[in-house]
């Protein structure tokens, strides 16, 4: 796997496979989304245990991009290796969208579940400030104009927001919150219905396989942008 770092081999290996991958993902969605829908409905929440389908698919998908834009920027800000660098910078607009999800989908669960849309809950204001950090990186590197100084200044913010990653996933252990206590991976094995389960676990591996794509995609249009550039610079050079 590390042989792929060198952006030659990664552009062979990863050009026939992001092709599979969009498919792989399209499938998955159209099949969770059909169990989605075919499930009944909670006996307490009714049709709106819906929401969880695409809830927490988005939240969990949200803390593992940024986790993986955390690990790509040490190696970037390390190492000082581009194809690190061109990921972390792929994985933030999709890390950010999945958290925006997770944030409005959260809402629409909320309100009729506890008669309100937002309250300053552990887990819910943890979540906004992982968001706040994806924004903040976005920002970062776009208002920088040399690409080094940017890619560098928010790998170091990239890695300063990993320290919230726990306390997303715990907060609802350490704090008494509104937000109910994980369901799916906890001690003691899952407290949900298989009914449930079924279609939960397939849209994660929708949304699994759709930020693979997305990501694989994104990190070669970037790979292609610097290669463009270095060529262009080079012309200039030359003429």
């Amino acid at each position: 796997m590390f042989g792929l770092a060198n952006p030659a081999r990664f552009m062979r290996f990863t050009g026939p496979l992001v092709p599979w991958l969009w498919a792989v993902a399209a499938v998955l969605l159209a099949v969770g989304t059909w169990l989605s829908f075919t499930a009944p409905g909670d006996y307490q929440q009714g049709d709106t245990v819906r929401i969880m389908f695409v809830h927490v698919p988005a939240a969990s998908l949200g803390t593992i991009v940024y986790a993986a834009l955390g690990v790509s920027s040490f190696f970037a800000l390390v190492f000082r290796h581009p194809l690190a660098d061109a990921a972390a910078r792929a994985a933030a607009l999709p890390g950010a969208a999945f958290t925006a999800l997770a944030l409005v989908t959260g809402a629409l669960w909320a309100q009729p579940m506890w008669g309100t849309w937002w309250v300053w809950d552990a887990r819910l204001t943890s979540v906004l400030v992982l968001f706040l950090f994806y924004l903040g990186y976005m920002a970062l590197r776009s208002s920088i104009d040399d690409e080094t100084k940017a890619g560098r200044a928010a790998a170091v913010l990239g890695l300063v927001g990993l320290i919230n990653l726990p306390i997303v996933k715990f907060s609802v252990d350490w704090w008494n919150t509104l937000h109910q206590p994980a369901s799916l991976l906890r001690a003691g094995g899952t407290s949900l219905d298989p009914v449930f389960l079924a279609p939960l676990l397939t849209m994660m591996a929708a949304y699994g396989a759709l930020f693979v794509a997305i990501w694989l995609t994104a990190i070669r249009t970037e790979v292609t942008r610097r290669r463009v550039l270095t060529l262009r610079a080079r012309a200039a050079v030359g003429a």
